[in-house]
């Protein structure tokens, strides 16, 4: 009965946005494997959330229907934020799922007060770097074979984090995460 008062009213089902647990890690790690070439290991993560529960990171994880379909982190430094990684399972790309978490993730470093937040793509990811351009992301410098060692990789910035614009823009891109 809970579930279906939980559906959307075109019958879909909510996506779920919450913390990332150590028993999503194994979920998580199916999606890290497809996602990059050189994965983070279970350790890393394990270590991630042992700094975001200290609050020098947020990590997030998204369900549709129970089913772990993406997750997303950010380091805090100083007044900025750095998204980590973003990674959302091949079967459920461009579906929103990439934008209520840099969405939620943005959120949260307004919450914690930062003025900045960035990021790392590959120069050759047209698809996140049009996701990132929407939420107000600029280029803002190349990093020389970053990735692997053979691609470059596209430094991107957001500065205008504090500004009630930005909020505005946030709450349009993605309604079901505005604050």
């Amino acid at each position: 009965m809970l579930s279906r008062l939980l559906r959307r009213s075109d019958g879909s089902s909510p996506l779920v946005v919450e913390p990332m647990r150590r028993r999503d890690l194994g979920a998580v790690m199916a999606i890290e494997q497809v996602s990059y070439p050189r994965p983070w290991t279970i350790s890393v993560f394990q270590s991630e959330l042992d700094l975001a529960r200290r609050g020098q990171r947020h990590y997030l994880v998204a369900r549709l229907d129970g089913e772990l379909v993406g997750y997303a982190g950010v380091m805090f430094v100083v007044d900025d934020a750095h998204v980590t990684n973003i990674a959302v399972a091949a079967s459920h790309r461009r579906h929103g799922v990439g934008t209520r978490l840099l969405a939620e993730q943005a959120w949260a470093a307004i919450e914690r007060g930062c003025h900045g937040l960035t990021l790392e793509v590959r120069a050759s990811n047209d698809a996140a770097q049009a996701l990132y351009h929407e939420f107000g992301f600029v280029p803002a410098g190349v990093r020389k074979r970053y990735y692997e060692n053979t691609e470059d990789a596209i430094v991107m910035w957001c500065t205008d984090l504090a500004e009630a614009t930005y909020r505005e823009r946030l709450a349009a891109l993605c309604p079901e995460a505005a604050r």
